[in-house]
């Protein structure tokens, strides 16, 4: 039982450090992280129970998952220059920069990865309720809706 606690209180440190470092948004990008891994492991085990396992379809799936990495790191990149800029230019953009675009595109990600699981679970032949599908359809409409609407400057008739 003393071991138990132990590795809870080690446990409990390590998310409390984790938290400190990157507050809540590196628990974002860790969430998207442990997707896309949960994701490509079933994609390849589901691919080789129906024995069309291949490595160059791997490969494709590993370049697919590597290409979301770069367009959250670019996503990133685009906060981060925004907010030099606007903080330091006299520059006027075309839309209102109220939520950061990273968040966004990761919550995008993880949604997708979400949906492709989900996709996974079925063809494993476990049944996934409607109510859950339709959740994360309205989620990930949601967030889109999200983006769209700040980039055409918060106009409703945009």
């Amino acid at each position: 039982m003393e071991k138990v606690n132990q590795f809870k209180l080690v446990l409990a440190a390590c998310a409390a450090a984790l938290t400190a470092l990157w507050g809540w948004f590196g628990w974002v990008l860790l969430a998207l992280a442990f997707l896309m891994g949960v994701d490509y492991f079933c994609g390849s085990v589901i691919a080789a129970k129906e024995h069309r396992w291949n490595s160059e379809a791997a490969r494709s799936g590993i370049w697919h998952k590597c290409g979301c990495v770069l367009a959250v790191l670019v996503s990133g990149m685009a906060d981060l220059l925004l907010g030099v800029m606007l903080g330091n230019l006299p520059v006027t953009l075309p839309f209102e920069y109220s939520v950061f675009f990273c968040p966004m595109v990761t919550v995008w990600y993880i949604l997708t990865e979400m949906g492709s699981i989900l996709e996974h679970a079925v063809k494993m032949g476990a049944p996934v309720p409607d109510f859950l599908k339709r959740a994360l359809a309205a989620t990930m409409a949601a967030v889109n809706e999200a983006g769209e609407h700040m980039m055409d400057g918060g106009n409703e008739n945009a």
